[in-house]
């Protein structure tokens, strides 16, 4: 397996591999891999082909963070993570810095920038500093849930794949069905900018006791463990109860979902919403077929789910 830190050098390589006509697989991730990851690596395999590469990226993008999020907190573990890669058998590791990503920016500049917009009323993270301006907004899937709670988030999402869509040059790129929402917004910008890219999504991955898989969950130290697992047993009352109706008022599962989730006493509800599984607008009414999302804090630990109904 090859490590690359450098965007020409990753460039110059997917290049070649297309002029010898190999078809590449992409897998992005922020590391602190986990089984999750790996499957999304497994199914990039299987789209490439036997002959394919598979290309997975290592890249906390500090564009997609809010200075009073996890930035800083977010788990790393490089190391690991490339062991678990060359197990895989990944082709190549892709881990660029933030000068190589943002055109000579600095961690401590993107940083301070976001501050910067933020303290000056802005909604929106963006890296500053070396000349950096140029992003990709997606304007309709991202305006509700996560787009609501962490305004710039996917600002920050859609400009780095986008890159990385650019210097990877992958055939196909496969993301987790645990961020329902970004997958659908990657859809969408592939389709509007017209990526020559197949985007795949790939199901949660989940732990013995329903947890979705998550880097972050190695933040859930103590009892937050076992109070985080609130997530997924709120989901699956929710489900219980539509299948016993046909049709449920909105409001009122959602107040029913924000007792369930505050009844552990370190664990707060960001939001809950019930939306058509394909334009992701909300409804007023929840049936079988609704899908469903909701985040929740456990301590400082913000964790995201979702779930058809």
């Amino acid at each position: 397996m090859q490590v690359i830190k450098s965007v020409v050098a990753m460039q110059r390589l997917a290049g070649r591999w297309r002029r010898e006509g190999a078809r590449i697989g992409f897998v992005p991730t922020m590391g602190c891999l986990h089984a999750g990851h790996l499957s999304l690596v497994r199914r990039a395999r299987r789209e490439a082909g036997s002959r394919g590469k598979v290309v997975l990226s290592i890249y906390v993008n500090p564009a997609q963070f809010a200075p009073n999020e996890d930035f800083f907190r977010y788990p790393r573990d490089v190391k690991r993570d490339l062991s678990l890669c060359r197990a895989e058998g990944v082709d190549v590791a892709f881990v660029p810095g933030d000068k190589e990503m943002y055109s000579g920016c600095g961690r401590s500049l993107l940083i301070s920038g976001i501050r910067r917009i933020r303290s000056a009323g802005s909604a929106e993270s963006r890296p500053t500093g070396m000349g950096f301006s140029t992003y990709v907004v997606e304007e309709e899937l991202s305006q509700r849930m996560e787009g609501a709670s962490r305004p710039g988030h996917f600002r920050g999402v859609t400009t780095v794949v986008a890159k990385l869509f650019h210097i990877v040059q992958p055939h196909v790129a496969v993301f987790g069905a645990k961020d329902y929402q970004q997958a659908a917004i990657i859809r969408r910008m592939v389709r509007d900018l017209n990526f020559p890219v197949k985007v795949v999504v790939g199901p949660t991955v989940r732990e013995p006791d329903g947890l979705a898989m998550s880097s972050r969950n190695r933040n859930l130290k103590g009892n937050l463990r076992s109070q985080a697992v609130v997530v997924p047993r709120s989901m699956l009352k929710a489900r219980n109860m539509v299948r016993k109706s046909n049709v449920i008022p909105a409001a009122r599962l959602k107040a029913r979902i924000r007792q369930w989730v505050q009844k552990e006493p370190a664990a707060r509800l960001d939001y809950v919403e019930f939306f058509d599984p394909e334009t992701l607008v909300p409804v007023s009414g929840v049936k079988r077929g609704t899908h469903m999302a909701l985040a929740a804090f456990v301590g400082q630990t913000r964790l995201i789910d979702n779930a058809t109904l």
